[in-house]
């Protein structure tokens, strides 16, 4: 049998696993739908890409999972920062649209400075 050649990357499908930030995609039964490389390294000890297909419930507490309900009831993203290990990060989670109905939720993790400059513009 033949090796197959490598496929060309496509920047149109693969930039998620490309850009400097974990993407993770459930939808409204909280069934993880996605992971990109990054979100995966960071979910490691719950099992990285293996989570693909299992409930999202199992790797957050309570207060989290609430959070979550409080995205796909009423469409308003949830934002904040957090800092672990010296490591700061924004994670935005909002909702994802298919026909203008909440299909589930997107949750971008970006690590950014301790410190950062603030712009006032306009």
């Amino acid at each position: 049998m033949a090796m197959s050649e490598p496929q060309p990357k496509n920047p149109a499908t693969d930039w998620p696993d490309e850009v400097g930030a974990g993407i993770t995609v459930i939808d409204r039964d909280f069934t993880i739908l996605y992971m990109n490389g990054k979100s995966a390294v960071s979910f490691a000890k719950w099992g990285e890409k293996g989570l693909i297909g299992q409930d999202v419930r199992r790797c957050h507490e309570e207060r989290s999972v609430r959070i979550i309900e409080h995205i796909l009831e009423t469409g308003e993203p949830n934002i904040y920062t957090v800092e672990k290990q010296g490591v700061k990060k924004l994670i935005y989670q909002t909702p994802w649209y298919k026909n203008g109905q909440i299909m589930g939720v997107v949750e971008f993790s970006m690590e950014i400075p301790l410190e950062m400059p603030h712009y006032v513009r306009g």
